[in-house]
């Protein structure tokens, strides 16, 4: 009785609801949907594109080389070595990259360290053709090609700032993880599916090389890029002054000491081989690609993280999160709910590095940001690699879930106390950056 009474109220309704959905939706996406403008500059564009694509090949090889050296040892702990050997040549050139980037053109340094890692990659692909089989060789690449990783990444992490304007940094740093994080999605279904198969290994350090070309296009493209001036020649003293910038400015203290907590306690990418061979008959490649796809699905919807101006609260909350969700995992014995609970974690950590890649990049004045970017590297790949040891460590002497959960729960607590102690970090205001941090970037 009550519908048939009613009719044309009931019409009029629905066609207001009809009229307001798609603006209701609109509104939506853009409040929320990634930013794209910094797309419109061309040199950034064809980085993103290039990195991006070139970042699937790596993590090829990111997978294949501790599958291949649990495959030639059976050993969780010199699976762990795989992080470790990389780490002091990571360290050295990650600091000594950062202060060249400060004095010499940005774009040549990142053309001759890109092709120094490119031949390593090459290296890889060699000795697995030849059928050497030995781990000592394998990680003997892999430290050589942290160098030339870091001192890479350095000048990238420099080149952001001064082609993208200040206001679309953050944008900017979504976007490069996201498109990184595609590769590491794609990279390593593709790597989980090729070293189960006769020759994958060969298979993957190849697409690798072949890949890494796209991004060697995309740096010799770029504009020239030459020092402001300002700097001091590259040395010991150079690397000192930049160490003494950070350790003077709590801000940046505590952006690098969160990073440092969450990768060493709560890194558990040394353990999947082992938990995939003991609980999912082998299935690595999942494992590899969750925390990645996590991380695209959060930058996808990522347009909001760069309007937050309290970015010390939250990039807390972010990597409290990372460990929770990390240690939750842990605990999981169906393949697709460590899956699920390892993308969470990867959610948490794509919002987690813009906030400490951007409070960098705007923090720092242009002249500091070469070294700045140097340590960055050295605290961001250097960390997990430390993860990776302390995972394998723990895991050898205990047991992979002890290790695993545990991690994530100390990273969790410890981060949570530190961020609360320090009171400039736990108040940042983006808005309120010091002088001299204003971006030179020259735009589209």
């Amino acid at each position: 009785m009550t519908s048939q009474a009613t009719p044309e109220p009931a019409e009029t309704v629905a066609g207001a609801v009809d009229e307001t959905q798609p603006e209701a939706a609109t509104g939506w996406l853009r409040q929320h949907a990634i930013d794209t403008s910094p797309l419109r500059i061309a040199p950034f564009r064809r980085q993103v594109l290039g990195q991006g694509t070139s970042f699937i090949g790596s993590m090829l090889t990111a997978v294949a080389v501790p599958v291949q050296v649990w495959a030639l040892s059976h050993s969780s702990l010199q699976v762990g070595l795989v992080g470790l050997v990389g780490l002091l040549p990571l360290v050295v050139f990650g600091l000594y990259g950062g202060a060249i980037a400060d004095v010499i053109d940005r774009r040549t340094l990142l053309v001759v360290s890109s092709l120094g890692s490119w031949a390593c990659t090459v290296g890889l692909l060699a000795q697995t053709l030849a059928g050497i089989g030995s781990v000592p060789l394998i990680l003997a690449l892999v430290a050589v090609q942290s160098g030339f990783f870091a001192v890479a990444s350095s000048a990238r992490g420099a080149i952001i700032p001064r082609i993208v304007p200040t206001e679309l940094v953050p944008a900017a740093n979504t976007l490069t993880f996201t498109v990184g994080n595609v590769g590491q999605v794609i990279g390593p279904l593709i790597a989980g599916a090729l070293v189960t198969r006769p020759h994958g290994f060969g298979y993957a350090y190849a697409v690798d090389s072949i890949l890494f070309t796209l991004a060697m296009y995309a740096a010799v493209r770029l504009p020239r890029i030459p020092p402001d001036g300002q700097s001091p020649p590259a040395g010991l003293r150079s690397v000192l002054d930049g160490l003494r910038f950070i350790s003077s400015r709590p801000v940046l203290m505590m952006s690098f000491g969160v990073d440092i907590v969450a990768m060493v306690f709560a890194m558990p990418r040394a353990l999947y081989p082992q938990a995939a061979a003991d609980r999912w008959h082998g299935q690595v490649g999942p494992l590899y690609a969750a925390v990645a796809i996590g991380s695209v699905l959060a930058g996808l919807s990522g347009g909001w993280i760069g309007r937050v101006r309290r970015q010390g609260v939250s990039l807390t909350g972010a990597v409290v999160m990372w460990g929770l969700a990390v240690a939750a995992a842990g605990l999981a014995h169906q393949l697709w709910l460590a899956v699920l609970l390892l993308a969470v974690a990867g959610a948490a950590d794509l919002i987690s590095a813009v906030y400490r890649q951007t409070i960098l990049q705007t923090y720092a004045p242009d002249q500091m940001r070469g070294r700045m970017q140097g340590v960055f590297v050295v605290v961001v790949a250097g960390g997990p690699r430390l993860g990776d040891l302390r995972a394998g460590a723990t895991a050898s002497l205990t047991s992979v879930t002890l290790s695993w959960v545990g991690g994530g729960l100390l990273c969790a607590g410890g981060v949570l106390v530190a961020a609360r102690a320090v009171r400039s970090f736990w108040h940042y205001d983006a808005r309120q950056l010091p002088a001299g941090a204003d971006s030179l970037a020259s735009g589209p």
